[in-house]
């Protein structure tokens, strides 16, 4: 009988690596080889099942049809290898072992640092990989099985996930420490100048949920969307070229520090986003998904 060979995990991390990314060198980054190697591991995967799966040229990698069906089988395949060795953490010792977890940017740089040192002083054994991208880009990584875990904020339409809430993050209005800012107490929704409204761009769930408290179409018309961080927004603010909108936990972890704005609470009904964490449905490893999220809701109190 001839004997059978199959792919290795390795070739199929590999060759998804690959399409993820559309670059080889990238590609063998994410998977911390040498960019030899990974393209050594798909020409032989290749030469494995005898059919090419990648047409290389100098400016573009581009994925043949079969390529393109066998990455899609090989994101299940690694998903369920990914849950084999979780089967077997989760009879070990509670947080123990890697876990790579998504962070959304308007949450990661206020929360992580309360956090974590936490988690290593209680949980010595945990190795927690964190990446930071959207709302998105997090959702995505979960399903296909590059994370096993998300932190990010709610309402978001992120699959079909278990959800474990660990607090509400209520929503400020941030303004110039100037005329612009109103007496103290809440602002309702009326009050904001939508043709100085600054918001994070497309793609952060933050911008969603402050366009969503506000409950006025007018807003997302004339609000000015923006590609940067919170941070950089404040120092906007702090210039008087607007006001924005900030979770409370941004202004608790000082990003007011050092300048001129006074913020406002939002007075609406949905003046807050709901901060969770969410991970595949029957994962062997709920466990220590609902310890992490007790870890992480206890240490933001």
């Amino acid at each position: 009988m001839a004997a059978t060979y199959l792919p290795t995990l390795k070739q199929l991390q590999y060759l998804v690596a690959l399409r993820d990314t559309g670059h080889f060198g990238r590609a063998a980054e994410s998977c911390f080889v040498t960019q030899s190697t990974l393209s050594a591991g798909i020409r032989e995967l290749e030469t494995l099942i005898g059919v090419v799966l990648v047409e290389r040229t100098r400016r573009v990698v581009r994925f043949t049809p079969l390529g393109e069906g066998i990455v899609a089988k090989a994101r299940v395949v690694l998903r369920e290898a990914d849950e084999l060795a979780d089967m077997a953490r989760a009879a070990g010792q509670p947080l123990s072992g890697e876990m790579r977890m998504s962070v959304i940017p308007t949450i990661a740089p206020f929360m992580l640092p309360r956090i974590l040192p936490r988690l290593r002083a209680d949980y010595p054994d945990l190795k927690l990989y964190l990446r930071e991208e959207p709302s998105a880009a997090a959702c995505e990584g979960l399903h296909h099985g590059r994370t096993d875990c998300v932190l990010l904020a709610l309402p978001y339409a992120c699959g079909d996930v278990e959800i474990e809430p660990l607090f509400d993050d209520r929503l400020f209005v941030a303004y110039p420490g100037d005329d612009h800012a109103p007496p103290p107490g809440p602002v309702v929704s009326e009050d904001i100048d939508e043709t100085r409204l600054l918001l994070l761009e497309d793609g952060h769930c933050l911008k969603d949920h402050a366009l969503s408290a506000c409950n006025n179409p007018e807003l997302r018309g004339q609000a000015t969307m923006l590609g940067t961080s919170l941070h950089t927004i404040v120092q906007m603010v702090d210039n008087g070229l607007g006001v924005t909108m900030l979770p409370e936990m941004a202004i608790d972890a000082g990003i007011l520090t050092h300048t001129r704005i006074v913020a406002r609470p939002l007075l609406t009904d949905k003046a807050v986003r709901n901060v969770a964490l969410v991970w595949r449905k029957a994962s062997p490893r709920e466990r220590d998904f609902r310890l992490l999220a007790k870890v992480l809701s206890d240490a933001q109190r």
